[in-house]
C-alpha cells in the first residue's frame, strides 16, 4: 500500500490510518486506491475482528476530495472530451463504502479533526464514532456544486433523520463536535488528547468480543431499516440461528453459568 494510508493488524484489530496530514488527509488518487485496498483487505481477513479507521495529524480526519488534483483532472477531461475524473465514485468511493459498511465485524472511526465531504461520508460508514472535542463536520458537496457520494445520501439520513440531513446537505456548514454529538453523529465525545487511546480501547474491546454476533447485529440493523416488520422478524430468526451456532455463544453461556469472564474466539 502507499504511504498515504498505513495498515496494521495486531491482536485481531486492523488499524487503517489516513496519512497525508500535510494535505489535511485529502483524497488524491493514490490515497483513494490505498484506502480502498486497505478497507477491502480488513473486511475480508478472517483474522481481523474489528477495524479502526483513523488519521494522522491534529487538523483533519479527512477533508474529502483533493481539489488541487481534481481541478487538473477536470481540465484534462475537458481537453480530451471525456468524463473519467468522476468515475472515481464508482472505482474508489463506492468500494470503500461497501467494504466498511459490509464488513462482518465492527468498524470504529476516530475523528481527530475536520471531516468534510467524503471524509464525513467515510466516518459515517463506521458502526461507532469516537470524536475529538476539537473536530468538526461539513457535508461540503453542494458548496462545490456536487451531489453527495461516499455513501452519505444513505448513511446521513439514517443517523440524523432525513429532515436534518437535507439541511446539512443543502446548506453546508461546519458543525462542531458538540453539535455532532447532540445530533447522534458522534457516539462518544472525548478530549483531543485522549482520542487515540480511547478509540484503541474501544476497538480492541470489540476485537476481543463475539465477532459472529457483532456481524449479525450489523446485518440486522441494516436490514431492518429497509424491510417490513415481518421480514425483519424472519431475518432475526435467521441471524439468531447463526449466532446461536457459534462457538462464542457456547463460551458465553458457560462463562455466565460459571460466573467467569468469557474469552471469545471470534467464531
Amino acid at each position: 500500500m502507499a504511504d498515504t494510508v498505513l495498515y496494521e493488524v495486531s491482536d485481531g484489530l486492523a488499524t487503517i490510518t489516513l496519512n497525508r496530514p500535510e494535505a489535511m488527509n485529502a483524497m488524491n488518487i493514490e490515497t483513494k486506491v490505498a484506502l480502498r485496498d486497505a478497507a477491502q483487505a480488513a473486511a475480508a481477513d478472517g483474522g481481523v475482528r474489528a477495524i479502526l479507521l483513523t488519521a494522522a495529524g491534529d487538523r483533519a480526519f479527512c477533508v474529502g476530495q483533493d481539489l488541487k488534483e481534481h481541478i487538473g483532472l477536470l481540465a484534462a477531461d475537458k481537453e480530451s472530451g471525456s468524463q473519467h475524473t468522476m468515475s472515481t465514485v464508482r472505482e474508489h468511493y463506492n468500494p470503500i463504502v461497501r467494504a466498511l459498511t459490509g464488513a462482518p465485524k465492527p468498524v470504529v472511526a476516530a475523528v481527530n479533526g475536520v471531516a468534510a465531504g467524503a471524509g464525513f461520508g467515510f466516518a459515517l460508514c463506521a458502526d461507532y464514532r469516537i470524536v475529538a472535542d476539537t473536530a468538526a463536520f461539513n457535508t461540503s458537496f453542494a458548496g462545490v456544486a456536487l451531489t453527495a457520494d461516499s455513501g452519505m445520501s444513505w448513511n446521513l439520513p439514517r443517523v440524523i433523520g432525513p429532515g436534518r440531513a437535507a439541511d446539512l446537505l443543502l446548506f453546508p456548514r461546519s458543525i462542531t463536535a458538540q453539535e455532532a454529538f447532540e445530533l447522534g453523529i458522534a457516539n462518544r465525545l472525548v478530549p483531543s488528547s485522549e482520542l487515540r487511546d480511547e478509540a484503541e480501547k474501544v476497538a480492541r474491546a470489540l476485537a476481543a468480543g463475539p465477532t459472529v454476533a457483532y456481524a449479525a447485529l450489523k446485518e440486522a440493523v441494516a436490514y431492518g431499516l429497509t424491510h417490513s416488520l415481518d421480514e425483519t422478524l424472519e431475518k432475526e430468526d435467521e441471524l439468531q440461528a447463526r449466532a446461536g451456532a457459534s462457538e462464542d455463544h457456547v463460551i458465553a453461556v458457560q462463562a455466565f453459568v460459571n460466573k467467569e469472564k468469557p474469552k471469545y474466539l471470534g467464531r
